[in-house]
């Protein structure tokens, strides 16, 4: 029989356990806004975890997660959100990956959250800020990657922002939001937070230009497919002269058509 290791650590009113090969932790949070950091953050949670936090506000109020940082072994362990105590008639979704998730609300005073993991792979884990929001306040909606926000104030009924994006992503939604009050006058955003997406390519014309990898200097995304069309006038030749260069050897690939030879890169 395998010895059996136990070990309790008490931080932020959370009580860890760890039992034999099952790893729980968690607790119930209370005040107006904290955060909550996954066990081991940022150096990886244990295996075989099942952490449950429940969080309560004020009557009346709302919770709002902002996350911070999120690294969660994909499809394997999860992070489960309940709307409410962690019952399944409360469950709203589950989080994996590696992408930080937009700022989640809650539609009463009570959100719980639940880490589980499986018993191999585990990530860095996730970091993230919960708070109060009373019914005049609609609450951060929340920056997607390669966004840029401007405006808000204090996210009240009547503010508004705005997004606009870094050169080479386009978004996809509504660029400006307005904190409004629903049917049962709670404040809440017009419409969610649009998403951003990778955009490349076009026409390009003019004595001279400059052509760029999308979010150069930075790195390029996966799967990028772009194709940019050079224009000059009629009998006129096009001189390609690159600055910077550097793709994925083997994998990625610049195709150059329309030179003579035709060549590829």
């Amino acid at each position: 029989m395998h010895p059996v290791l136990r070990h309790t650590l008490c931080l932020f009113n959370t009580v860890f356990f760890l039992a034999g090969f099952i790893y729980t932790c968690g607790g119930t949070l209370k005040g107006r806004n904290g955060s909550i950091e996954s066990p081991g953050f940022p150096y990886g949670y244990p295996n075989g975890a099942n952490c449950t936090w429940v969080i309560v506000g004020e009557h009346a109020s709302r919770i709002q997660l902002v996350f911070l940082s999120f690294a969660i072994e994909e499809e394997y362990d999860f992070l489960s959100l309940y709307d409410g105590h962690p019952h399944p008639a409360n469950f709203r979704t589950r989080i994996t990956g590696f992408q930080v998730p937009t700022p989640v609300t809650s539609t009463g005073n009570v959100f719980s959250l639940r880490l589980t993991s499986d018993f191999a792979v585990s990530a860095h884990g996730f970091k993230l800020n919960y708070e109060e929001l009373q019914s005049s306040s609609c609450g951060n909606p929340g920056v997607p990657p390669k966004a840029v926000l401007s405006g808000g104030g204090k996210y009240a009924v009547g503010d508004s922002v705005h997004y606009s994006c870094v050169p080479g992503y386009v978004l996809d939604g509504h660029a400006t939001l307005t904190c409004t009050t629903n049917a049962g006058n709670t404040a809440v955003w017009d419409f969610p937070a649009p998403f951003v997406e990778d955009t490349c390519g076009g026409t390009v014309g003019g004595g001279s230009g400059v052509v760029t990898s999308p979010g150069y200097p930075n790195n390029y995304g996966n799967q990028a497919d772009c194709t940019w069309i050079l224009l000059a006038e009629p009998g006129d030749t096009i001189s390609v002269i690159f600055t910077d260069f550097q793709t994925e050897e083997k994998y990625d690939y610049l195709e150059v058509e329309g030179s003579e030879p035709p060549t590829i890169w």
